[in-house]
């Protein structure tokens, strides 16, 4: 109170008495009227009624809040002239003393957080000052009117949970629904008193950090020994003093409904964050709103945004990273097949230049091992020369791979109908009695490509299952799917499989994991090249 004084009032008063004289002016209502009557000490309920529940605005009780009362006590003491700075914990008080009905009542409203800052700013602190009392007139019981029920205790009523004559609510959830079921019908009770924080203790212009709890017992540690130190019959005159003191008022309709949209927009928007049914919507309060429908509500009404739902954030989220995922496969996947590509374009010129120089001397030395086998008697020689010959004709059949893996042969595309194409590449192969084979075709069986290069393909693939199967045999599966856009072809066989650190190199010009002389490590090298000039894919899973 000094340092208050220190800032320049010449008045510090309590509106705990004003608080006093509202109070009986309830305690006179409820004895006299049996209406329904909603308590107007909070201006955020009566703000909130008002506003968004105009209909309820008959039922706001003509009794003025502690904060106006009091400043009318002073103005019949110090004349009309008086400027009135109303300080407490509430930010509502700025908008009810706005008010074009009220703006002659108060001057000001600061907040205890506001007052802190200046008497940081006029460098007053506590132990400048000497302990000082308010000026009168002094508070009672209605000193508990910041406590959550403390106008019930200063009026002498009480919340009876049988008659239900007086329900009490308070926060910032219980206030509104209080009032909806009050609207609805559902409430038969001749006074509801709201508050929309937890107490004025524990409204937003405090700075205090204490709980709320803490708080109670600090105003009602207070309030006992305020009323220890007080004269009962001085604060009894006060009160006869000023019980013909107008304490009416009158509330205004302010309607700021916004029309509720249509169904169907309702539904749109829930679907947009991933509501698609009653059971998506999980109500969590997460985006701040009771429900999903209320959520939705608010952002066709442009209040809120879709990012305010933490599930749907959270999916949109998980949507992101999957297509990261997804385009970072493919973005791997795509620079494996272009150094792919560029291995093979520079292997392929490689092997063209080298395949020409070594196909003249060798058809040379075919030809003369030939000759000579054909006129020589000695069988040593003979089987000599028939070695030169054999080994000659592997170096041309090398030869001629390389030949074919350089050459950039156009693809010839032509209608096929796709399970004949399967049926002749497996007649091409020599397929042992211990392989079996399984053919399967699902979807479309016709295609446009070139017959020749895919059963070259075929050829090879099928070659390299038997292989891997030899000795003991075992079954070769064939499956072809398709539609109008792709034609989907798998080959698989149960021989061992490929080791991943061969995996990579499989489609490598001269890879092989024959033995020497039973491959040349060019087949699937073909094979890939064939398949991308027929813009496939050609992969491996092993």
């Amino acid at each position: 109170v000094a340092m208050v004084r220190r800032l320049g009032f010449a008045l510090v008063c309590e509106v705990g008495f004003g608080a006093d004289l509202v109070a009986q002016a309830y305690r006179k209502l409820l004895a006299e009227s049996n209406g329904r009557h909603i308590a107007t000490s909070c201006p955020a309920v009566v703000n909130y009624v008002e506003r968004y529940l105009p209909e309820l605005v008959p039922n706001l009780t003509p009794i003025v809040s502690p904060m106006v009362a009091t400043a009318r006590v002073l103005r019949r003491l110090h004349g009309d002239e008086l400027k009135i700075v109303f300080i407490g914990p509430c930010i509502g008080k700025k908008y009810e003393a706005s008010d074009p009905h009220r703006r002659e009542e108060i001057q000001a409203v600061i907040t205890f957080s506001e007052l802190r800052h200046m008497f940081s700013t006029y460098g007053i602190s506590p132990s400048e000052v000497e302990p000082d009392d308010f000026d009168p007139p002094h508070a009672g019981f209605g000193a508990l009117f910041p406590i959550a029920k403390g106008m019930l205790h200063a009026a002498g009523l009480q919340e009876d949970l049988l008659t239900n004559r007086v329900v009490t609510a308070d926060g910032r959830e219980d206030f509104v629904t209080a009032l909806r079921e009050f609207a609805e019908g559902a409430m038969d009770t001749q006074l509801l008193e709201l508050l929309a924080c937890k107490g004025c203790i524990m409204g937003a212009g405090i700075t205090s950090k204490a709980p709320l709890y803490r708080r109670r017992a600090q105003v009602s540690r207070y309030v006992e020994t305020a009323m220890r130190k007080r004269n009962i019959r001085h604060w009894e005159e006060w009160m006869r003093r000023f019980e013909d003191l107008d304490l009416s008022t009158s509330f205004q309709i302010d309607d700021q409904r916004i029309a509720p949209p249509p169904e169907d927009k309702i539904r749109e928007i829930l679907k947009t964050l991933g509501k698609n049914n009653r059971q998506d919507e999980l109500n969590c309060g997460a985006c701040g709103y009771d429900t999903c429908r209320e959520h939705a509500i608010a952002i066709y009404k442009g209040l809120a945004e879709d990012k305010m739902c933490l599930p749907y954030t959270i999916e949109m989220l998980k949507r992101t990273v999957d297509a990261l995922k997804t385009s970072n496969e493919k973005l791997v996947s795509t620079q494996s097949a272009l150094m792919q590509s560029e291995k093979l374009a520079s292997m392929g010129q490689l092997a063209a230049g080298i395949a020409h120089e070594v196909n003249n001397p060798l058809g040379v030395i075919l030809m003369y091992a030939n000759l000579l086998t054909e006129t020589t008697q000695d069988p040593q020689i003979r089987e000599d020369l028939k070695m030169v010959a054999e080994q000659a004709e592997r170096c041309r059949k090398i030869v001629s791979g390389l030949l074919h893996f350089a050459r950039q042969n156009r693809v010839v595309r032509q209608h096929v109908i796709v399970p004949q194409l399967i049926t002749k590449a497996i007649e091409s192969a020599v397929i042992p009695q211990s392989v079996k084979v399984i053919t399967r075709h699902q979807g479309e069986e016709e295609a446009e490509i070139d017959p020749d290069q895919m059963i070259q393909v075929l050829t090879n693939i099928i070659g390299n299952a038997i292989d891997a199967m030899r000795p003991e045999g075992g079954t070769l599966t064939i499956e072809t799917q398709g539609d109008n856009e792709t034609l989907e072809i798998a080959i698989s066989d149960t021989g061992p499989g490929i080791p991943p650190e061969l995996q990579k190199k499989i489609f490598d010009p001269f890879f092989t994991t024959k033995p020497i002389g039973e491959g040349t490590g060019l087949g699937l090298a073909v094979s890939y090249g064939i398949v991308k000039m027929h813009r496939g894919q050609i992969e491996v899973n092993s």
